[in-house]
């Protein structure tokens, strides 16, 4: 299996040698541009302190050459992938100061345009109140890694957001900027296959969040014909996925993820399956997180599939409920269930639990999912995520994944969210408009 992993990196390399027009003039102009800033420098190269990338960007901030501007883009991406850990911070602290907004300007152009309320003084606000780093990270975003190095750069900036909560600016520019960049309009779909690049069966492998893929034989269980795995693309990050969703083709609605994972199943058992399960749904880069394609992605599957099977029926998930211990573990249980339970219930989920337990957990779990709230949406991530997409609160299932992470975030419980094609849209306008949280009559009663 590994020989031929290796043949296919090796032959998709060859393939992979020949540039298209667009990107041999676009080279073109980067050495070009190169040539121009080692020439105007005393060095070859820049310094690599944090002071000399601050100054580096501040530098790309009033070029005007295109060919030298992207060079020196290129010199800060580079330079920023090559900043220590220790040095971020200190990074990000000057685009807050030294390339934020000025109050004083802001103030100004407000003043002006209290005196005299035309367009010009209204434009001139708006270009106040836009940040310089807005523009720095735009001149950035135009070398060749200039968009994976900022997703690199959020991703890192949001790790110190806690703890540095004046960094926020900084981080909701980086945010509005990508979901301009992110929008719908520039994904591709794809269906990964074994036949898929080895890069990005690479990429699948290592950003698999939900249930962890343990090489390439278990990848290609999960690729086989009984089973489907999408994924969404950026052009600006070539062959490097941003969301990507795990498929599996039944004939019922599952109620534990060990026998969909099983490598040994038949897969062609089913030649007309009727229902599709969502059992996995990966992001694959943290500096795209608040950056929402999650949703696109599973309607656009569903379309795809129909297309593929129209017989198929039942749409639905087998998700984790990833809130469920962190909440029950601080929570004051009282209310819901006997107080002989709550040492019980409290405890690391097992293999096997007394019956009463295991109800318990059902309960609290349903009561977790319907009433517990942050701010005005369900406390659960995966809960809000589904719930928000038009989806229903359909089963709950204890003893569903005994994996030691299923036990220690969810108590071994799974959670079905059915997509009833017919109803998606009016559920997800309820849920937005006015809190409402779809569930099947088995759900409700088992809150009573």
């Amino acid at each position: 299996m590994a020989m031929a992993v290796e043949q296919k990196q090796d032959l998709e390399s060859q393939e992979g040698s020949t540039m298209s027009v667009f990107e041999r003039t676009f080279h073109s102009v980067l050495d070009a541009g190169r040539e121009i800033l080692a020439r105007r420098r005393a060095v070859a190269a820049p310094e690599t302190s944090i002071d000399a990338l601050v100054d580096s960007c501040a530098a790309l901030l009033e070029h005007r050459g295109e060919a030298s501007g992207l060079a020196l883009a290129s010199e800060i991406t580079a330079a920023y992938q090559n900043l220590p850990e220790s040095d971020r911070l200190t990074f990000f602290q000057q685009l807050l100061t030294r390339f934020g907004v000025k109050r004083d300007d802001v103030l100004d152009v407000v003043e002006q345009y209290r005196g005299d309320d035309d367009f010009e003084h209204l434009a001139a606000i708006a270009r106040a109140v836009e940040a310089p780093r807005v523009k720095l990270f735009r001149r950035i975003n135009m070398a060749p890694e200039g968009t994976a190095t900022l997703v690199a750069m959020r991703g890192h900036l949001l790790k110190l957001l806690r703890s540095n909560p004046e960094l926020r600016a900084v981080d909701a520019d980086l945010k509005h900027l990508f979901v301009s960049w992110f929008n719908k309009g520039f994904l591709e779909l794809r269906q990964i296959s074994w036949d898929s690049p080895a890069a990005v069966l690479e990429k699948i492998i290592d950003y698999e969040a939900v249930h962890e893929i343990n090489g390439w034989s278990d990848l290609r269980s999960r690729l086989s014909s009984d089973r489907r795995c999408f994924a969404f693309f950026h052009p600006a990050l070539v062959d490097d996925p941003l969301v990507f969703v795990e498929i599996a083709l039944t004939e019922d609605v599952p109620g534990a993820i060990q026998p969909l994972l099983r490598q040994d199943r038949d897969t062609n058992s089913q030649d007309r399956p009727s229902t599709v399960v969502f059992y996995s749904i990966s992001n694959c880069h943290p500096g795209l997180a608040g950056v929402s394609f999650g949703n696109f992605l599973i309607k656009n599957v569903v379309e795809e599939l129909q297309r593929e099977m129209p017989w198929l029926k039942t749409f639905v998930t087998l998700s984790p409920v990833p809130g469920y211990r962190k909440w029950l573990l601080k929570a004051d249980l009282s209310e819901w269930i006997d107080a002989s339970l709550e040492g019980a219930v409290k405890e690391p989920a097992g293999a096997v639990m007394r019956s009463e337990v295991y109800d318990a957990h059902l309960k609290l779990c349903a009561h977790y999912l319907l009433n517990e709230k942050s701010g005005d949406a369900p406390r659960d991530p995966v809960a809000r995520f589904h719930l928000g997409n038009g989806a229903r609160l359909h089963r709950i299932h204890g003893g569903a994944d005994l994996s030691p992470k299923g036990r220690e975030q969810s108590a071994g419980i799974m959670v079905n969210y059915l997509y009833d094609l017919s109803k998606i849209e009016v559920n997800h306008e309820a849920f937005f408009d006015q809190g409402k949280i779809v569930a099947s009559r088995g759900v409700q009663k088992m809150v009573g």
